[in-house]
């Protein structure tokens, strides 16, 4: 980490982490100031959130500023999230919204404001090679928080610009700071739901913004096309879903497949979901690019999946397959495949498809 004699922003989101991020900073030198955006939700949310961010600032003891990026928000993210799921594929919104907005809006904020560097409460660590000057980024050291899968699509720029405090230490580590600290009342329930939608409830959040065919029922099918039941619509199902299928079998059946052409949502046993083979787009890679061959890399499907071995190719700038070395269960369309070397991130892309 950069050390303290510099200004820095600190994302102040109103949970634990952002607070502890604020706080370690403060304790080393720097000049501190919080930063929160304002997001499309309901305005009693927002007002709720807004309290809770000043309140945090007034026991911190630092300034804080509101950023209204509600407009570009609904635009680059739930614009996306919608679309996805009328498209059959699963989106991943945290990874959409720290590329185009979080990191993005905000470095532009600081630089706009003259201030030094960018911190979040984010669990991933930072180093700058000695030779190229160029910047890695690492697991966080806590392997249960871990979230550089999220940060994947950040760029040199972007990762020259940012402190993440919290990536030499654990959850546990940030709670008993907090004791240590006498700032146990900044402690707040952390949420694990999407940031954007009520209740965590996605399937309410896409019907009420949706009046279409995406929202008509249809047939769950099997891989034949035998017909085993009626489905409320195919943004409601993703793929390795087994509850509330609501058709009987004499074996769990999970879906594998969403089709809104047809309006069908393919399922099948257990055993059907398993896959060797991955077709990602859109890769972006964290620091200069290898040229077209193979390379030998960890790579996640999603967020809590073990990391598996397996080799990346390169077919061109964006576009890479990736065989597993051992089939991996439910890789869905829409998520993230991201490739690690050890505890380094060398890139990510959109799973496209299975194969």
């Amino acid at each position: 980490m950069i050390r303290g004699g510099k200004s820095v922003a600190v994302a102040l989101s109103g949970g634990t982490d952002s607070a502890y991020a604020a706080l370690a900073l403060g304790g080393e030198g720097w000049d501190v100031i919080g930063v929160h955006l304002l997001i499309p939700v309901p305005p009693r949310e927002r007002e709720r959130r807004a309290r809770l961010v000043t309140s945090m600032s007034e026991r911190l003891k630092i300034p804080v500023h509101f950023l209204d990026v509600t407009e570009l928000f609904q635009k680059k993210v739930i614009d996306y999230f919608i679309r996805a799921y009328a498209r059959g594929i699963t989106p991943n919104p945290c990874v959409v919204c720290n590329s185009l907005i979080k990191f993005e809006e905000m470095i532009t904020w600081i630089e706009r404001n003259r201030v030094d560097y960018l911190a979040t409460g984010h669990y991933a660590r930072l180093r700058k090679r000695a030779k190229g000057g160029q910047m890695e980024l690492l697991r966080g050291k806590d392997e249960e928080k871990d979230q550089s899968y999220f940060l994947h699509r950040l760029n040199q720029y972007q990762l020259s610009r940012i402190v993440f405090p919290l990536g030499d230490v654990t959850k546990p580590e940030v709670y008993l700071a907090a004791e240590r600290m006498g700032s146990t009342d900044l402690v707040h329930h952390e949420s694990q739901e999407i940031c954007f939608v009520p209740g965590n409830n996605y399937r309410a959040f896409f019907s009420a913004q949706v009046t279409n065919r995406f929202l008509s029922p249809g047939n769950i099918v099997n891989r034949n096309g035998t017909v085993l039941g009626v489905h409320s619509g195919t943004y409601a199902y993703t793929v390795g879903q087994r509850h509330g299928l609501g058709i009987a079998s004499r074996e769990p059946l999970y879906v594998c497949q969403i089709r809104p052409k047809t309006n069908e949502v393919v399922v099948a046993p257990r055993e059907g979901l398993f896959s060797r083979l991955v077709t990602a787009g859109e890769f972006t890679w964290i620091g200069k690019p290898p040229v077209k061959g193979k390379l030998r890399v960890e790579a996640q499907i999603r967020y809590r999946h073990e990391p598996a071995p397996g080799t990346l190719t390169v077919l061109e700038d964006n576009i890479v397959h990736f065989e597993f070395d051992e089939p991996q269960w439910a890789v869905t369309p829409g998520q993230a495949l991201v490739c690690y070397k050890g505890e380094r991130v060398i890139g990510g892309g959109w799973i496209r498809r299975p194969g």
